[in-house]
């Protein structure tokens, strides 16, 4: 695949953020700041330079990086101004400010005035993390100098948590800047871009999670067993080292959420067996390692969802790609280096329909939230799932009124991603068994199917991927 796919809707919101710079703002101040987060190698950097390219107006592309001192990122961010298309950029090559505030104040001497810019800081976590001040300096040359000037400010960043603090109240930022999240690809993004029917694009999406730079390497029409033949033996192929390097990145190998996550990776769930394949962590420990994990936005906790109150969580890798690389490949990778990637091929081969069986539950949950009302049983607000502390019963999908503790059941149902074994007669025994014992349910909850391959009885409304895909759609 070649060229720039998708993101339309994050494409038109920054033209209107820029055409707003353009129009000029009340007071004399026009300039505009956007805070842009999303995970890492999920295609951000890509999205504002398509949008730098097309919108073709003067413009400063700052990445920063993880370096020693403060004075070390000045340096970096003064050669790139130097080499920026602003009609300034001259200036940075006959001074050389030694503070972010003269650095800063220098930017705003550079910018053009009769006309709109564009200036992005990428990977402003890394700024904030030599230098806690930063931030209250950028906030305060963007008040002085760059909010009087016709500028869009977008500072990106891949530290989803920390990105989203920055416009809390009590920081430098608050309500000075617009923000955006940038998702991944969707099953259905991803199904156009591969040209791959409904049921492929989901097998395609839980491998790559959406991310650009993997789908990229995705031949289009390619079979799911083809791509893998390719990527899977190849060390440099995106699949494999995108989640090696975000990882490295955020959580090293050694340190406690490195370890925690690798153990929810491999398929842990509950805190007990996450404390187990931790290597016995003490349960302070333990405690910390998730509250960070879940504040970063990479593990989702998740409770059982019933009229009951529940103290039975669960904790789940939230990026679909993530968890099929902590599943096959990250603890792998000395075998496929060292030649041998037909063994880890051959063991996602073995693998590949029980894992994929139970990691599209909470795609198809998603799915089923963007589904429109008539789609479900009335009076359904949320969808989770129900579990017990055995398992017995484990219901792939409750819908209800309200969460964490619903006031109404208003479906079950079960999600059955076999091919060539549609949801029969006996798959609907078992989810009236269960209904029984789902707290809040009666025989009047409606039962509920998603199947890969179709239903095979009556009595139960029923979803196909394709119809899971329209919802992503829409």
């Amino acid at each position: 695949m070649d060229g720039f796919v998708g993101r339309t809707r994050e494409l038109t919101v920054l033209d209107g953020m820029l055409r707003r710079v353009e129009r000029g703002g009340r007071g004399g101040r026009p300039g505009r700041a956007l805070l842009m987060r999303g995970r890492r190698r999920v295609g951000k950097s890509r999205l504002v330079e398509e949008f730098v390219e097309r919108a073709a107006v003067p413009h400063l592309f700052f990445t920063a990086s993880a370096q020693p001192t403060v004075a070390a990122d000045i340096a970096l961010f003064v050669e790139a101004a130097a080499s920026s298309t602003l009609p300034g950029a001259h200036l940075f090559e006959a001074q050389r400010p030694t503070t972010w505030d003269a650095a800063l104040a220098l930017l705003a001497a550079a910018l053009p005035t009769d006309g709109p810019s564009v200036v992005v800081l990428d990977e402003m976590p890394y700024l904030i993390g030599t230098d806690p001040g930063f931030e209250g300096t950028l906030q305060k040359v963007f008040d002085r100098e760059l909010s009087r000037r016709p500028v869009l400010v977008i500072c990106v960043g891949s530290d989803l948590a920390m990105m989203e603090a920055l416009n809390d109240y009590g920081r430098p930022f608050h309500q000075r800047a617009t923000e955006m999240v940038v998702p991944p690809l969707n099953p259905a993004d991803v199904g156009e871009l591969l040209g791959l029917p409904a049921a492929e694009a989901f097998d395609a999406y839980l491998v790559t999670g959406g991310l650009p730079l993997i789908l990229d390497e995705w031949p289009a029409g390619a079979s799911l067993t083809d791509y893998l033949a390719e990527a899977v033996v190849d060390p440099t192929s995106a699949l494999l080292v995108s989640g090696e390097r975000a990882l490295a990145a955020e959580f090293p190998p050694q340190s406690q959420a490195g370890l925690v996550l690798r153990a929810i990776g491999s398929g842990e769930r509950t805190f007990s067996l996450i404390s187990r394949a931790s290597g016995d962590m003490p349960q302070a420990s333990l405690t910390r390692a998730l509250r960070l994990l879940a504040a970063k936005r990479t593990v989702e906790v998740v409770l059982p969802l019933s009229t009951r109150p529940s103290r039975e969580t669960r904790y789940l890798v939230a990026d679909p790609y993530l968890r099929f690389w902590l599943s096959f490949l990250g603890p792998y990778l000395p075998e496929i280096e060292r030649g041998r990637g037909d063994l880890t091929l051959s063991r996602i081969t073995t693998s590949w329909t029980s894992w994929r069986g139970r990691v599209i539950e909470p795609v198809v949950r998603e799915a089923m939230r963007r589904l429109p009302g008539d789609h479900l049983p009335p009076g359904t607000n949320v969808i989770g799932g129900y579990w017990t502390r055995t398992n017995d019963p484990e219901i792939d999908l409750v819908g209800a009124d309200r969460e964490p503790v619903a006031g109404r059941i208003t479906f079950l149902g079960s999600v059955k991603w076999l091919e060539k074994r549609p949801f029969d007669a006996h798959d609907l025994a078992r989810l009236l068994h269960h209904r029984s014992r789902l707290p809040g349910a009666d025989e009047t909850t409606e039962p509920l199917a998603v199947s890969r391959s179709g239903l095979a009885t009556d009595g139960v409304r029923g979803l196909s991927p394709e119809d899971l895909l329209t919802a992503y759609r829409g």
